[in-house]
C-alpha cells in the first residue's frame, strides 16, 4: 500500500510543489522546531523561506502576482507544513484567509493595492473577530465604528488574533450602526493597515502583547484595543458596510479547512514518530511494534489519519469550487480535530515515559493538538452547524 494521506487526481503542477513543501519541511523545519518552540522564538528564517518559495501568494491569483493555485493545493501545503511545525502553519493560515476575503469580496482598488504585496509576502494578514466576552457567539460583537464623514471611528477590544504583533494588516469585523432588525446584518468588515510590533502602533491603537499558551507557540496570538482609532472608508471590504458577517463566515470556511489540514499534518506526524519508536523499543524480548496491544493501537491510529484526510480533501474540494461547503468544512474539522488529539495521545502512550519528556518530539504534539479542539470553532460550534444544515437538507416535506 501507498503511505498514508495521499491524495489522488492531482496536477504535476500540484505534486511538484507538495515535493518541493516536504523537503522544506523535512530540511528547515523539523530540525529547528524544538528549539523555537521550547524557546518560544518566531519562526523568522523559516519564514523568510517561505516567501522565497512563493508560498504567502500561493492561492493569489496570477494576475495580482501569485501563484493562483487552489484551495486543495493550500490545504495540502498546510497539511504538510503542520507536519513539521504547526505554529508555522499559524503564521500563513490567518494570511491565507484575509487573502480569500479580499479576493472574494475586495473592491478592484483593495485588490490592485493589497494581494501583490501579499503574494510578496511584504503585507501579511491577521483576522480578528472574536472578543474578551464573547468567542462563537459573532452577533454579539460589541467592537464599533462610528461614521464621521469620510471616515469611521473604532473603539472596542479584540481577542485572540494570530499574527497580531507580526502582522501589518487585520481583517477586523466590527459593529456598525445599520438599522437592520437581524443582529448580524450590522456588521462590516474592516481592512486595517498597522506596523508591526507590540504598544501603540497607531494613534488607537495598541497591541499589548503576546498571549502566554500552553502551546501553539514561536506564532503570536495578541489582543488588540481600539480607542478612537480612525480609518477611511474606502478601507470597509467591498466598499460595503454591514456585509461583513458573510465576509467572516467565508473566510471562517477557510479557516476549518486550514484547522482540518493542521490536524492532518500533526496527526501524520504523532503517527510517524508512534510507527519508528515501536519498532525501535524492546520490551520482552522482541519490538513492541510486535505485541498486539501496540499493533492494533497503530492500526487504528492509521485508519483516522487515512479518514481525517480524506474528509479534509473533500472539503477542500468542495470549498474552491465555490459551492456551499459549511456542513462539509464543520465535519471535515470536527473529525480531523478530535482524531488528531486520539492519535497524538495513542502515540504518546506508545513512547511511555519517554513521551513526558521534552527531549521527544511527542510532548510538543500533546500541548499543540488540543488547540486545534478550540480553533475557528469548537466541536459542539461545529456540531450545531452540521446538524443545521443536515435538518435544511433533509427538511419533511408538507
Amino acid at each position: 500500500m501507498a503511505r498514508l494521506a495521499q491524495t489522488a487526481g492531482l496536477t504535476d503542477v500540484q505534486q511538484e510543489i507538495l515535493a518541493t513543501v516536504r523537503a522544506f519541511v523535512d530540511k528547515e523545519i523539523i530540525p529547528h522546531a524544538q528549539a523555537l518552540e521550547h524557546a518560544d522564538t518566531y519562526p523568522a528564517d523559516i519564514v523568510e523561506g517561505m516567501k522565497e518559495m512563493g508560498l504567502f501568494g500561493l492561492t493569489i491569483p496570477e494576475e495580482h502576482g501569485g501563484l493562483g493555485e487552489s484551495l486543495l493545493t493550500y490545504a495540502l501545503v498546510v497539511e504538510e507544513i503542520a507536519r513539521g511545525w504547526m505554529s508555522v502553519s499559524g503564521v500563513i493560515n490567518t494570511h491565507f484567509i484575509v487573502a480569500h476575503m479580499i479576493s472574494r469580496h475586495g473592491t478592484g482598488e483593495q485588490k490592485r493595492d493589497l494581494l501583490p504585496r501579499m503574494a510578496a509576502g511584504e503585507v501579511r494578514g491577521a483576522f480578528s473577530m472574536s472578543e474578551p466576552d464573547l468567542g462563537s457567539d459573532v452577533a454579539a460583537i460589541k467592537t464599533r465604528a462610528r461614521r464621521d464623514g469620510d471616515e469611521f471611528v473604532i473603539d472596542g477590544a479584540k481577542m485572540w488574533l494570530t499574527n497580531g504583533g507580526t502582522s501589518n494588516l487585520i481583517a477586523l469585523l466590527v459593529r456598525t450602526d445599520e438599522g437592520r432588525e437581524k443582529p448580524h446584518q450590522n456588521l462590516t468588515t474592516f481592512l486595517v493597515e498597522k506596523p508591526e510590533g507590540y504598544g501603540e502602533v497607531a494613534p488607537g491603537l495598541t497591541i499589548p502583547g503576546k498571549i502566554e499558551k500552553m502551546g501553539y507557540k514561536g506564532v503570536d496570538t495578541t489582543e488588540a484595543v481600539f480607542d478612537g482609532y480612525r480609518i477611511g472608508a474606502d478601507s470597509v471590504l467591498g466598499g460595503v458596510t454591514g456585509a461583513g458577517f458573510a465576509h467572516m463566515m467565508d473566510g471562517i470556511e477557510v479557516g476549518r479547512v486550514n484547522v482540518a489540514a493542521r490536524a492532518c499534518g500533526i496527526a501524520i506526524r504523532a503517527f510517524e514518530l508512534a510507527v519508528d519508536y515501536a519498532q525501535q523499543r524492546r520490551t520482552f524480548g522482541r519490538p513492541i511494534a510486535e505485541h498486539q496491544a501496540v499493533a492494533f493501537k497503530l492500526a487504528e491510529m492509521a485508519t483516522k489519519v487515512e479518514a481525517a484526510h480524506l474528509m479534509m480533501v473533500n472539503a477542500a474540494r468542495l470549498k474552491g469550487s465555490g459551492a456551499r461547503g459549511d456542513v462539509e468544512a464543520g465535519m471535515a474539522k470536527l473529525i480531523a480535530s478530535e482524531y488528531c488529539a486520539e492519535v497524538t495521545q495513542d502515540a504518546f502512550r506508545i513512547h511511555g515515559g519517554y513521551g513526558y519528556s521534552k527531549e521527544y518530539e511527542i510532548e510538543r504534539l500533546m500541548r499543540e493538538a488540543p488547540f486545534l479542539l478550540i480553533g475557528e470553532g469548537t466541536s459542539e460550534i461545529q456540531k450545531t452547524i452540521i446538524s443545521r444544515g443536515l435538518l435544511r437538507e433533509y427538511k419533511l416535506k408538507g
